[in-house]
């Protein structure tokens, strides 16, 4: 993906917390394909070297091994910085449920300490990873930015204090930010192995190894999934936004398409049986529920097409496409 056919500056400095994480490494990379100077700042208690070890020859390119719970390493980190793009979190709602003490350590006492050295540092703006899993127990499908439920994890307890203290740091001191409520993000670099992995590369490799992929519930909740690069294209349009409207608020990153667990596994199949026919015999198993779990998930992207000029050009079988080819490639 090209950034600069949105108008991104090259000569901005921009620091991704969780630069090595899935989502940070993708954008660590693509703002490095524009020209911008990029800081890193990542603890690697989640973050893969292998995702940005490619990048340090890069003389844009600045690591900060350093950890959001303490001030000091996010004070250093926002020093001569233009943008901050903060991805640093403990994702994972089964992990939250498991250790709620660490979720909310990370995603909420890091995230203010990352807030008031961004302020200090006087940044242009912060964009900040928001969750579509602040929309709670809502039942209100598409899900609309104004319309939230109650929480359902303490996960989603954490994500929904970002845009609280987002809000108030843009009324209280000054401080521009942008949240983006990521819904199901999926893609190249995206970790397979962990208890914590997400369904799509949990799924690919299970059926790479002639596994059964294994669903929670019956395979009818839904989620609308979301390709990487439709969130870079996020990432960047809220960097270059210039309307006073479009910014200190929040957007749904997504599609707008849902696609059920079950549908997913046919896509996935047929994808990956054109490496291996074997696969296409594969048949998924089943499990129980999972706690914390909404059932559906659809977002409206009409406000982030509206403010932000949101074009995402990546549907979900263009995207597992994509990401299908980069695990055969890489992983395989």
């Amino acid at each position: 993906m090209k950034i600069n056919a949105l108008g991104l500056n090259p000569n901005y400095k921009i620091l991704v917390t969780g630069g090595a994480g899935f989502i940070g490494s993708n954008l660590c990379e693509s703002l490095l394909e524009n020209g911008n100077s990029v800081s890193c700042l990542d603890n690697f208690a989640t973050g893969k070297r292998s995702n940005i070890s490619h990048l340090l020859s890069n003389g844009n390119f600045t690591l900060l091994e350093g950890d959001i719970r303490k001030l000091e390493d996010c004070k250093k980190a926002c020093e001569n910085i233009d943008y901050v793009l903060h991805q640093a979190a403990l994702g994972s709602v089964p992990r939250s449920i498991n250790d709620p003490i660490t979720s909310n350590d990370v995603n909420v006492s890091g995230f203010l300490n990352m807030l008031v050295a961004a302020r200090d540092a006087n940044v242009k703006r912060f964009i900040y990873a928001a969750s579509s899993s602040t929309y709670g127990d809502s039942e209100s499908m598409p899900k609309v930015e104004s319309n939230i439920g109650k929480p359902l994890s303490p996960y989603a307890i954490t994500k929904y204090v970002n845009e609280l203290y987002a809000d108030i740091f843009a009324k209280t001191y000054g401080l521009e930010t942008i949240g983006l409520r990521y819904f199901n993000v999926f893609g190249r670099k995206q970790d397979p192995n962990g208890a914590y992995a997400a369904v799509i590369p949990k799924f690919v490799m299970q059926l790479m190894n002639h596994k059964a992929p294994v669903i929670n519930g019956d395979g009818s909740f839904s989620r609308d999934f979301t390709y990487i690069d439709n969130v870079i294209e996020m990432n960047v349009r809220a960097i270059c936004c210039t309307s006073k409207e479009a910014v200190n608020t929040v957007y749904n990153v997504a599609y707008g398409e849902r696609t059920d667990l079950n549908e997913l596994v046919s896509i996935l199949k047929q994808y990956l049986s054109t490496f291996d026919h074997k696969i296409n015999t594969i048949n998924p198993e089943y499990g129980p529920n999972r706690k914390g779990d909404v059932p559906h998930s659809l977002a409206s992207v009409e406000k982030a097409k509206n403010l932000l000029g949101y074009n995402p050009k990546y549907d979900i079988k263009s995207g597992l496409q994509e990401a299908v080819n980069w695990y055969w490639k890489n992983l395989k």
